[in-house]
């Protein structure tokens, strides 16, 4: 039985064990007198059938799913000739898959595949018995959930507290895998980055001031050692952010205390869709108006002043990074100015304040942990942005602060040692991780700050 009849299948028998023990639930309370007269109410009699008939059905053919395809291959390669098996992995997963496209027919035929017509006919018989035992034990496993909990029900029964408890496990389990989540994703970068730094010593890499990742193949190549060191990536990181942010901030905060506090609903109604189109456009049409529009302007105005400028800047790729940032500062500092309670705005102008004092020293204060996570937000989507920084300020690792000379940023590096064909046990490929370990740690002290600067300044409004 093909899987997603047997999926629509078990949802089938689900509904009908809610209904059967929906209704034996009312008939039994009916006997007794009412419903008054159950544990629990019909509605939780009937989802308490539905998980018992589908989570155990469910689960096991997760399992069969992850299960089935090792079992078979084991069994495949257990009936080849050893000449053919061999003993390299990847060889073993080349006779696998024309055995299968053999099986279903997409690889022809041809001379000297007589050895595989006994394996091809193992490989059908195989897929057509697991196909049988897993429909049959699945529907069996929900046909004995839906008997069972059908016939379970009594008076006494506490079922509201078993899909409660179900409920409460499925949403910590929820919780669970986010946390492990990203656990999962720290070990593996972080085990990576552990091999690099056996490689190159971590205060080359956290003090050096060059960053040339070239490692030769041969020992005799030019450029046979290379250079790893950290600090023109953070500095350029650091200064694009920071010109991103000084247009995204107060363009987007100032844009967001008129849209709540001074626009009409008809201005609000136009002003805030148009704002949030930004979010929308892709960040590759930002880059490419960074490099064919704003750097050329950028070099013009410069050339005008006297100033040198080059074709790829950090300028350029800062102000078009804040243009892109905007909707996130203004639309989060909007919602946020809204959700402040209207008995603080009528308090504070009862009392005499102007609207612009009222704004200042109630609205604003209330709503700051609200705005500095937007802030937050606007300062990780600016250090992670990648597209427009490769297109506008270039791939140069230049260790400078001036906003007219080209830069590259830690996600562009990470990018770039990680296109085409690369050995991971290069430390030039190595040096990705960690670059993202070295990521994530800035990311999580920017998190830190905020959350100390929020909490001063809610003690500060208490």
């Amino acid at each position: 039985m093909p899987g997603s009849i047997l999926v629509i299948t078990l949802i089938i028998m689900s509904m009908i064990a809610y209904s059967i023990s929906y209704h034996r639930s009312l008939k039994i309370g009916e006997s007794l007198g009412g419903i008054r007269q159950l544990q629990s109410i019909p509605f939780y009699y009937g989802m308490r059938a539905v998980i018992w008939c589908g989570l155990p059905s469910i689960a096991l053919l997760l399992l069969w799913f992850i299960f089935d395809d090792y079992l078979i291959n084991t069994l495949i390669l257990a009936d080849l000739p050893d000449n053919v098996r061999g003993d390299k992995t990847v060889a073993k997963n080349i006779l696998l898959s024309k055995v299968r496209y053999l099986a279903d027919g997409s690889l022809p035929w041809s001379t000297g595949d007589e050895i595989y017509v006994s394996v091809v006919e193992r490989f059908k018989a195989l897929q057509q018995l697991s196909n049988y035992m897993e429909a049959t034990v699945i529907l069996v496993v929900a046909a004995l959930g839906l008997c069972w909990s059908a016939l379970a029900i009594t008076p006494t029964l506490k079922a509201r507290q078993e899909v409660e408890k179900f409920y409460k496990g499925v949403l910590f389990s929820c919780a669970a895998i986010a946390i492990l989540t990203t656990a999962g994703i720290l070990f593996s970068v972080a085990f990576e980055a552990l091999r690099f730094f056996q490689s190159v010593p971590i205060e080359e890499f956290l003090g050096g001031t060059q960053w040339s990742p070239q490692v030769a193949i041969r020992a005799d190549q030019v450029g046979s050692s290379g250079s790893f060191g950290f600090i023109p990536l953070l500095t350029g990181t650091l200064l694009i952010s920071f010109i991103a942010m000084v247009v995204a901030v107060p363009v987007g905060l100032l844009s967001a205390i008129y849209l709540s506090e001074y626009a009409n609903a008809e201005v609000r109604g136009i002003v805030k869709p148009t704002l949030e189109l930004l979010a929308g456009i892709p960040t590759v049409v930002y880059g490419f108006f960074a490099a064919l529009t704003v750097a050329p302007w950028i070099r013009e105005v410069c050339t005008v002043l006297g100033l040198e400028a080059s074709s790829e800047s950090a300028l350029s790729a800062g102000l078009v990074m804040g243009i892109m940032i905007i909707p996130f500062v203004s639309s989060l500092t909007d919602d946020v100015i809204r959700a402040v309670p209207k008995s603080l705005r009528e308090g504070s102008l009862g009392v005499g304040a102007t609207q612009s004092e009222t704004i200042k020293q109630v609205i604003l204060p209330a709503a700051l942990p609200g705005i500095v996570g937007g802030m937050l937000l606007a300062v990780s989507r600016a250090i992670g942005e990648t597209m427009i920084v490769m297109m506008a300020a270039g791939l140069a690792a230049n260790l400078t602060i001036n906003p007219m000379e080209s830069v590259t940023t830690i996600t562009v590096q990470i990018v770039t040692l990680l296109v085409g064909d690369q050995e991971f046990d290069s430390p030039k490929t190595l040096a990705a991780f960690a670059l993202g370990l070295a990521l994530f740690l800035i990311t999580l002290l920017l998190n830190v700050i905020a959350l100390k600067v929020v909490r001063k300044y809610q003690e500060q409004y208490d």
